[in-house]
């Protein structure tokens, strides 16, 4: 059964201004929610559909996951392709993106997909990139699926993410926008900076660095056992990701 939803957008929307994020609420408008682990906040997409694409222009997010991206294209009357996977991620998807308000009129296309291979999606037809991938072996998405990049260890994540810029590059039109949130990861006690490694990924495939965007994380594992052990081990608790703006 379709949705029917009264509450389409935030209230207390505007757009970002400068290179520093922050989000203190997760945002619950429309059919979003926080119960899909390692989603990203809906007012980070809905800030990069608003800047760099325009109403009926074509949307991608080939790391679906949550479904975040799809229900702010839709809301903002673009179209979108979400692509994951994952079965439960494409469940989620279709899920979250069923709903009806008379604002809204995007369309939306779901596939189950791998981003490395984008072979449904012709060369230069997608308008804006928005996607939040996994963190290498952070968040295990799946247990045994062999296609899922939330299962793989550092070395082998970049290698797979150099297919996933590449495709990207593939698919974008020339001179329009691809947006990647990506954190670090600490190993031992030191970080290893999978951001930048990831920027340098996308570059090295052809894409410029329009903009870094500092994006603050809220609700942070600091108390107990996290904050006890970074002061027993002397660490600071990662409280930022970069959300990477690139440019074909």
């Amino acid at each position: 059964m379709t949705k029917k939803i009264k509450t389409w957008e935030p209230d207390d929307f505007q757009l970002e201004m400068t290179t520093h994020w922050s989000f203190p609420k997760r945002g619950k408008w429309a059919t979003h929610d926080a119960k899909w682990q390692g989603n990203f906040s809906p007012y980070i997409p809905r800030n990069i559909i608003l800047r760099y694409s325009q109403e009926d222009d074509l949307v991608l997010d080939q790391f679906a996951g949550g479904g975040t991206t799809l229900v702010e294209a839709k809301l903002l009357n673009r179209n979108v392709i979400g692509i994951d996977v994952n079965d439960v991620a494409i469940e989620r998807c279709k899920e979250k993106t069923n709903f009806h308000c008379k604002e809204t009129d995007g369309l939306v296309y779901i596939h189950k997909g791998d981003a490395r291979n984008l072979d449904i999606i012709p060369d230069k037809s997608v308008d804006l990139i928005c996607t939040h991938p996994p963190y290498a072996d952070i968040i295990k998405y799946c247990e045994d699926n062999p296609e899922d990049m939330s299962l793989m260890k550092m070395n082998e994540f970049l290698d797979e993410m150099k297919k996933v810029a590449d495709e990207s590059y593939r698919v974008l039109k020339d001179d329009k926008f691809c947006a990647v949130l990506m954190g670090d990861i600490r190993r031992k006690g030191h970080i290893i900076p999978l951001g930048f490694n990831v920027m340098n990924v996308f570059t090295d495939a052809g894409f410029r660095l329009k903009e870094i965007v500092i994006k603050e994380q809220h609700n942070c594992r600091a108390t107990g056992y996290w904050k006890t052990n970074s002061i027993k081990y002397n660490f600071l608790l990662i409280a930022h990701e970069y959300l990477f703006i690139f440019r074909k």
